[in-house]
């Protein structure tokens, strides 16, 4: 059994454009899949629904076998979604604050608290910055910053919506660098980019959505040969000296 799944996914706006059109996928525990898709194709609707910040129009998502909609709170709980403009998520006056926001939401004891944020802020570099105000940290420190809000919850899955966005090349190395580490702990992850070139290697699974419908989905190196198709850029052109297969692994 998948541990999140999309059967028929649809969402219509009320002016009646089809932003997502039946979209079926299976996400397994452990994954780290790449959602990809030219600006305007539904990538970001589509993620919106997996933890029900949307509602479709038609369709479901589930968790474990079971809709979301059954426990809502908990799905939001095992599902952590990583906006595209980290200052969305940040609502700390300091950066301890910030991630405790969650766990004192859940009503835990306050010790325990403090030792989820002592911990978390430890996972992502930011130990040394808790006291410092989130608004004056850089691209990349943000980032790291709304991952610990996220991992602070203890969730299953993590969802990052293009999470590159805006970063200068050492935010980019953070932010990839933390994505990597979060695999190897266990997380199943889910990353919508169109930028290829900066994960690819890294994941298990490609799949593309264009126009608001899926129309790719398998092992990186049999899917990436299609992006341009679909207003993707490549990340190697043939005739260059590094073959994809070899850039691959």
């Amino acid at each position: 059994m998948p541990v999140l799944e999309t059967k028929n996914l649809t969402h219509v706006f009320p002016d009646g454009t089809a932003a997502i059109k039946d979209i079926s996928l299976r996400i397994n525990d452990g994954e780290f899949v790449i959602i990809a898709g030219a600006n305007g194709s539904g990538k970001t609707v589509f993620i919106r629904h997996l933890n029900g910040l949307l509602v479709p129009s038609a369709g479901k998502v589930l968790i474990d076998g079971e809709p979301i909609s059954k426990n809502i709170a908990e799905t939001r709980r095992r599902i952590g979604l990583i906006f595209q403009d980290s200052d969305s998520q940040l609502v700390g006056q300091t950066v301890a604050e910030d991630v405790s926001f969650g766990p004192e939401n859940l009503n835990l004891p306050v010790a325990e608290v403090k030792q989820i944020v002592a911990e978390t802020l430890a996972i992502v570099g930011l130990s040394e910055l808790s006291s410092q105000s989130p608004h004056v940290l850089s691209g990349g420190q943000k980032r790291k910053l709304a991952v610990a809000g996220i991992l602070a919850m203890k969730p299953q899955i993590i969802i990052f919506d293009e999470p590159f966005t805006g970063l200068d090349y050492p935010g980019v190395v953070q932010v990839l660098g933390q994505l990597v580490q979060l695999h190897k702990a266990g997380h199943t992850i889910i990353l919508v980019t169109h930028e290829l070139e900066k994960v690819l290697a890294h994941a298990g699974r490609l799949v593309i959505i264009h126009q608001g419908e899926l129309v790719a989905d398998g092992k990186p190196e049999d899917v990436i040969h299609c992006s341009e198709k679909y207003g993707i850029r490549m990340p190697l052109r043939s005739g260059e000296e590094v073959s994809l297969l070899t850039w691959l692994k």
